[in-house]
């Protein structure tokens, strides 16, 4: 019972996190009024409340925190997959070049279309997932999909995208196109609004129920090809689906948010110290958990200082010492 209602309070705590975003900020909005800031708009009452109130509330804070959550839950859901995956503890989202390939796609964006956001985000996902595809073609190399030749192939592709990521931050303009080009890596929500909510939250959202739907699949490759095979499942295939789904979530994630490191390797962690190695809980726990630090790590971000600190910055600077937390306190019991 104590730990079914643990469950239930983690899958509430994004919807929780939420509410309480929308009223943190500098701009204060007194607590007396929440309540007609978040129900006038949707009964369309008259209040005599200021207009920035719900300008405030509705428009600029509530799409951010939904796509903080959003992204939280697509990179820990990813990370997760790809740890039972591969069965490798040190295993995250951007295992197979997809973050690499995103961050070339923005800063190739940037520069060929003047800082166009629209098109930073298009070019961000399909470079993304055009990454994760040539890692799964150089992990065929054998016609067969081993484990040890997916990781490879990420390594090889990210190194490439990294390379000419440098690249196209050498010939950009040093006034315009490179620091743009900079924040954009670091990770930022600063920008996130309900048209660009829809662009990124839809392969988000189809990534992220194909992993919850596909779950125990995780449970049966993770045993091993011949175990697989043995079972009645087609490992090829089947990695490849779950690819594709964590290659969606992810690829939406890094377009709209850019490069977050840590969440995809620590999160997974946290949800196994309180569920255990069954995917079939984990996947979901490591969903619920991902969108509620990542609102958290937002939230700190944009009131810690008078400007906005990126997001990378922060969740390396937690997810570092905190993963050394966990190898301490489970002595590595936790995978």
């Amino acid at each position: 019972m104590k730990n079914k209602l643990i469950n239930l309070f983690i899958f509430l705590s994004p919807f929780i996190l939420i509410i309480l975003t929308l009223f943190i900020g500098r701009y204060p909005i007194p607590l007396k009024n929440i309540i007609s800031v978040l129900i006038d708009p949707l009964l369309n009452n008259q209040s005599s409340l200021p207009e920035p109130f719900y300008t405030i509330v509705w428009h600029i804070r509530m799409p951010r925190a939904i796509v903080a959550a959003l992204v939280g839950a697509s990179l820990a859901v990813s990370g997760a997959a790809f740890q039972g995956l591969f069965r490798n503890p040190l295993v995250n989202s951007g295992l197979l070049g997809v973050s690499s390939g995103a961050g070339f796609g923005a800063a190739l964006a940037i520069i060929l279309f003047n800082q166009s956001s629209f098109f930073v985000y298009i070019f961000a996902f399909l470079f993304g997932g055009l990454a994760v595809l040539l890692s799964y073609f150089i992990g065929r190399i054998y016609k067969t999909t081993p484990t040890i030749m997916l990781v490879l192939g990420g390594v090889v592709v990210s190194s490439i995208f990294s390379s000419l990521i440098s690249f196209v931050k050498y010939v950009a303009d040093p006034y315009n196109q490179l620091p743009a080009i900079t924040f954009w890596l670091m990770g930022s929500f600063a920008s996130a609004r309900y048209k660009e909510l829809i662009i990124a939250g839809v392969p988000m959202i189809v990534g992220i129920c194909g992993l919850i739907l596909t779950r125990w699949r995780i449970n049966v490759l993770s045993m091993g090809d011949r175990e697989a095979q043995t079972l009645g499942i087609n490992p090829s295939f089947d990695k490849g689906i779950i690819i594709t789904f964590a290659t969606l979530a992810t690829a939406g994630a890094v377009c709209i948010s850019g490069t977050i490191g840590w969440v995809g390797l620590i999160i997974p962690h946290v949800g196994r110290m309180l569920v255990g190695n069954d995917n079939k809980v984990l996947i979901p726990i490591s969903c619920a958990l991902g969108a509620s630090f990542m609102v958290i790590i937002d939230n700190i971000a944009r009131t810690l200082t008078s400007g906005e600190v990126p997001i990378g910055i922060l969740t390396a600077l937690i997810g570092g010492p905190f993963f050394i937390y966990i190898l301490k306190k489970t002595k590595g019991g936790a995978w």
